[in-house]
C-alpha cells in the first residue's frame, strides 16, 4: 500500500469518523414542540409538586375531620410501689405500708353534640382542599403561560438569528464590492470604513439574538426542570398557521368567561366559603357539649394479700352451752346461728383482678358559662376573616377586569403595530432594491446605501417582533378564557 493511499484511507476514516459523530449529536438532541414543553413541565416542574404536596396534606385533614365523628377509645393501665401512711384494704384505718398495686382502666367516649362543630370542621376543610387543588391548577395554569411566553420568545430570537445572518450576508457583499471599487479608485477609504462597520454592526446583531435565543432557552429547560447541559432544539410550528390569528375580542364577554373559568376568581371564592365555615365553627363554642361514656375497671394491690381479706368460706357451725338442767347437772347446748368467715392467706393477681372488675356507662353534658370571653372573641375574629376575603374576593375581580380590559385594547395595538411593520417592511425592502440598482450603477453613494440597508434590517427586526407580539397577545386572551394554548 502506497503512502498516498495510507493517507487516504485514514482521511476517509475520519471523514466517516466525523459524520457519524455529528449523526450521534442530532438524534441525541430532544426536540421540543410546544405541547411536549406543556406535558415535560406539569410533569416535572418542582413548583407544580410543592402544590400537589400541600393538597395531599389538605385531603389528610379533611379524612381526618370525617375520623373525628368516630368513638375515642383509650385504654390507661399504671402500676407502681406506694410507700408511707396509706389505708389498709378492707379497714378503716391507717397504718404506714409499702405496696404494689395494679390499675386499669378503658374509656370510651362518642360525642353526641357539639354545637354543630364537628360537622362544620368536616365542610371547611372539604372547602379548604378545594382551595389547595385550584392553587394547584392556578400554578399549573401560570407555568403554562409562562411556557408559551417563553417558547414564542424563542421562535421570536431564532427568526431574529435568522434575519441577522442574512443581513450579515448583504453586509459582506456590500462590504466586498465597496473594496473592490476602492481598489479600483472609484470609492474612498471612508466608504470601505463604512461597509465594515454596517459588518461589524450586523455581527453584533447576530451575537445579541443568539443570546437571546440561548437565554430563553434555558429558561424553558427551567420550567421543565431538564438539565441545563441537554441538548434540545425547539420545533418551528407552521409560520402560515401563525399569522391568522384572532385579533377581535369583546372584553365584557371576555370578562363574563373569566370569571367563572380563571383560577384566581374561583380560588378567591372558595376562600371566602371557607371564611363562612369559619364562623359556623367559631359559633359552635356557645353550645354545650353532650357525650356518651362508657368505662371499665379493676385493680389489684399486694396489700390485700398481706391482711388476708380474701373470704374463701364459713366456720362450720359450733355447739354453744345455754344452760344446766337442775338435779341433773346436765349441760344444755345448742348449735350457734353465728359462722365466721374463713379468710384465705394468699390473694392470687388474676383472682383479685377479676373480682374488683366493674363496669359504668352514661351521659356528660359540658355547659360553657364564662369562658373569658374567648368564644365571642373567636366568632368576632372569624367574621372578620370573612368580611376580608369578600374585599379579596372583589379586588381579584377587578383586578382581572382591568388586566383583561388591558390584554384586549394590547391585542388591538398589537394588530395595528404588525400590519404598519409589515407595510414598513416591504417598503424599506423595495427601496434597498432601488437603492442598491442605483448604488451599482454608481448614482448614490455609500452612505445612502447604507442608510437604506440599516433602515431595512430594522424593518425586519420590527416585523418578526411585532408578529409574534400579536400572536402572544392573541393567546393571552385564550388563557383568560381558559381556552387550550396551542401554536
Amino acid at each position: 500500500m502506497t503512502k498516498n493511499t495510507t493517507i487516504i484511507t485514514r482521511v476517509s476514516a475520519l471523514s466517516m469518523l466525523c459524520l457519524a459523530l455529528l449523526s450521534f449529536t442530532a438524534k441525541a438532541q430532544q426536540e421540543i414542540s410546544l405541547q411536549k414543553a406543556i406535558d415535560l413541565t406539569l410533569q416535572n416542574n418542582l413548583t407544580i409538586k410543592q402544590a400537589q404536596l400541600t393538597e395531599a396534606l389538605a385531603d389528610e385533614d379533611y379524612k381526618q375531620a370525617k375520623y373525628n365523628q368516630l368513638p375515642s377509645l383509650s385504654a390507661n393501665p399504671s402500676a407502681g410501689y406506694n410507700f408511707g401512711r396509706t389505708p389498709v384494704a378492707g379497714q378503716y384505718v391507717y397504718a404506714n405500708q409499702s405496696n404494689f398495686s395494679v390499675t386499669s382502666t378503658a374509656t370510651l367516649q362518642v360525642i353526641l353534640y357539639q354545637g354543630g362543630q364537628l360537622r362544620n370542621q368536616i365542610l371547611q376543610n372539604r372547602l379548604a382542599l378545594d382551595v389547595d387543588k385550584t392553587s394547584t391548577a392556578k400554578v399549573k395554569n401560570d407555568l403554562l403561560l409562562n411556557v408559551v411566553t417563553d417558547y414564542l420568545t424563542i421562535l421570536t430570537d431564532q427568526d431574529l438569528v435568522i434575519a441577522a445572518k442574512q443581513q450579515i450576508d448583504l453586509a459582506k457583499i456590500t462590504l466586498d464590492r465597496t473594496q473592490k471599487n476602492f481598489d479600483a479608485g472609484n470609492q474612498t477609504r471612508a466608504d470601505v470604513a463604512q461597509a465594515e462597520a454596517q459588518l461589524s454592526t450586523a455581527e453584533l446583531n447576530l451575537t445579541n439574538a443568539q443570546n437571546q435565543v440561548d437565554l430563553a432557552v434555558l429558561i424553558l429547560k427551567q420550567y421543565m426542570e431538564m438539565n441545563p447541559a441537554t441538548p434540545i432544539t425547539v420545533v418551528k410550528p407552521d409560520i402560515s398557521k401563525l399569522t391568522d390569528v384572532k385579533t377581535i375580542y369583546d372584553a365584557n364577554e371576555v370578562i363574563k368567561t373569566a370569571f367563572t373559568v380563571n383560577p384566581d376568581i374561583k380560588l378567591a371564592e372558595l376562600q371566602q366559603q371557607t371564611y363562612a365555615q369559619a364562623v359556623k365553627i367559631a359559633r359552635g363554642n356557645y353550645f354545650p357539649v353532650l357525650s356518651f361514656f362508657g368505662n371499665l375497671q379493676s385493680s389489684y394491690s399486694s396489700v390485700v394479700n398481706a391482711y388476708g381479706t380474701r373470704i374463701i368460706g364459713e366456720t362450720a357451725p359450733a355447739l354453744q352451752t345455754i344452760g344446766v338442767v337442775k338435779g341433773t347437772g346436765d349441760i344444755v347446748q345448742t348449735v350457734a346461728p353465728v359462722q365466721n368467715p374463713i379468710y384465705s392467706p394468699n390473694y392470687p393477681f388474676l383472682s383479685q383482678f377479676g373480682d374488683n372488675f366493674n363496669q359504668s356507662f352514661g351521659l356528660s353534658l359540658q355547659i360553657p358559662i364564662f369562658n373569658h370571653y374567648s368564644a365571642r372573641t373567636s366568632v368576632r375574629k372569624a367574621k372578620l376573616n370573612y368580611q376580608n376575603a369578600q374585599l379579596t374576593t372583589e379586588l381579584a375581580k377587578n383586578t382581572l377586569s382591568k388586566t383583561i380590559i388591558q390584554a384586549v385594547l394590547d391585542l388591538q395595538s398589537a394588530e395595528k403595530s404588525y400590519h404598519s411593520s409589515v407595510q414598513t417592511y416591504n417598503s424599506n425592502k423595495e427601496a434597498l432594491n432601488i437603492t442598491k440598482q442605483r448604488y451599482d450603477a454608481g448614482l448614490v453613494n455609500t452612505l445612502d446605501y447604507n442608510t437604506a440597508l440599516t433602515n431595512y434590517n430594522k424593518s425586519q427586526n420590527d416585523m418578526i417582533e411585532a408578529q409574534y407580539q400579536m400572536i402572544f397577545r392573541s393567546k393571552v386572551i385564550d388563557y383568560y378564557l381558559g381556552n387550550q394554548i396551542v401554536l
